[in-house]
């Protein structure tokens, strides 16, 4: 029930946490956990997912490894170089365009890998993809923001080095060692489906909850750049999936996880480097919104289609 009708409790979730102080109860939950909460928040559903890949599909990383560099290296590349575009145009103020570079440079996100299900794509190289991408960002991610970020901003490196490895890497090898040593894991694939989501849910509030003010106040420039972000993803990962040649399936996944960055780690980051008070944190809490409705209108269509299998595996 959670994981089909996700969309739907991000909606109700975020609203609650948005006009919680309406409502006229005096202690609000969302600001009592505040930044931190999402940090915590983060290390649960990074551990879940670790605990979630399947020992094969980690596996297959070896055996694909050219097809899964492939794809990771078209996200890597597409994504903030899209953001970085799209802040020529908007110009926003420094912190604005912190927040829109860390979306397009955090990695893909679990949901893209329930959509690629949905979609009819190959679920096993989306696993793949967002394994590696998540495995490579405590390398890639702050590398790209020293080289993108406004000087104007106080950005250090190596927080973001430090937050990356302890909240996002660590968790997901823990909980996928635990899983491959153990064995403990498979009979509770329900529990900790629910419990990652829940917990992507509780980061996406607290982080509106922050940010209600500042919310209120947004344009519709940002919100058609950050569109344009998400729909130039999809274009880019589709066909960069032609032009290398893979498969359809495979193509529909690489399309969703380019399209889908994991905001929920990119708010984190943002309140990380920058501070609850930060306005870097209200482009990550928008996207999260954008990618997770046209991601779900994108697989719900090409459900529609049963996908060929056209097209080779630059695998070996």
């Amino acid at each position: 029930m959670l994981q089909r009708f996700l969309l739907i409790w991000l909606i109700l979730s975020s609203a609650i946490a948005l006009v919680w102080p309406r409502i006229g109860l005096q202690f609000d939950p969302f600001l009592f956990v505040g930044g931190d909460g999402i940090s915590g928040l983060i290390v649960v559903v990074m551990f879940c997912i670790g605990t979630l890949l399947a020992i094969e599909e980690v596996d297959a990383l070896f055996k694909r490894w050219p097809t899964v560099i492939v794809g990771t290296a078209i996200q890597y590349v597409s994504m903030p170089l899209l953001a970085w575009i799209m802040i020529q145009i908007l110009q926003p103020t420094p912190q604005i365009a912190a927040g829109i570079l860390i979306v397009g440079c955090v990695p893909g996100a679990m949901a893209s890998n329930v959509l690629t299900l949905a979609a009819r794509g190959n679920v096993s190289y989306s696993v793949s993809l967002t394994t590696c991408a998540t495995l490579l960002s405590p390398l890639v991610v702050p590398w790209i923001l020293k080289f993108t970020i406004s000087d104007d901003v106080n950005y250090e490196g190596k927080k973001a080095v430090s937050m990356l490895l302890l909240t996002v890497v660590l968790p997901v090898v823990s909980g996928h060692l635990l899983r491959r040593f153990t064995g403990g894991f498979e009979r509770a694939t329900g529990l900790l489906q629910a419990v990652a989501n829940l917990a992507i849910l509780g980061i996406i509030a607290i982080a509106i909850a922050l940010k209600r003010n500042e919310l209120q106040e947004i344009t519709w420039p940002l919100l058609g750049i950050l569109a344009a972000m998400n729909i130039g993803g999809y274009l880019v990962g589709y066909f960069g999936g032609v032009m290398a040649k893979i498969p359809e399936p495979m193509r529909r996944a690489l399309t969703l996880e380019v399209g889908m960055q994991n905001a929920g780690a990119g708010t984190g980051l943002a309140i990380h480097l920058f501070g609850e008070s930060s306005p870097a944190t209200i482009p990550c809490v928008l996207y999260t919104f954008g990618c997770m409705l046209t991601g779900t209108i994108l697989a719900t269509i090409w459900r529609s289609f049963h996908p060929g299998e056209q097209g080779m595996s630059i695998s070996a």
